[in-house]
């Protein structure tokens, strides 16, 4: 089912995605790679993996809101700039918030896409 919105909450450890449309929900969990070893950069190798199958989760999705922590979204931002440009256009916009329910993630981000689609003069699908 390819739906047309989506939130993601991430940290560095995980992340919970939810496509929506007006009646539907789908979840998806993606979690970080902990093969940590002593070679100098693993945390940050395991990290761009993380990022990689998250970024991987989101292909495809026209409109996408990122939610978590100030970090985790900042350092996530980061990857995407620097390794998965193509998928800029689709992120509307970054928002901090701690550990919501999955209904209580939706329900911001409808809100959100609710407010973002108007602004943009963009109807939002049904």
């Amino acid at each position: 089912m390819s739906l047309f919105h989506a939130v993601v909450w991430l940290d560095h450890h995980s992340a919970n995605i939810l496509q929506f449309d007006a009646e539907h929900v789908q979840a998806e969990k993606v979690k970080a790679h902990t093969h940590h070893t002593k070679q100098h950069g693993s945390t940050v190798r395991s990290e761009h993996e993380f990022f990689a199958d998250v970024c991987t989760a989101l292909a495809g999705i026209t409109e996408i809101l990122v939610v978590g922590s100030s970090t985790a979204q900042k350092d996530f931002k980061h990857y995407v700039e620097k390794h998965r440009a193509t998928l800029l256009p689709s992120i509307v916009g970054y928002e901090s918030v701690d550990h919501p329910s999955d209904k209580q993630l939706v329900a911001l981000a409808r809100q959100y896409f609710l407010k973002h689609d108007r602004m943009a003069g963009v109807p939002t699908p049904t």
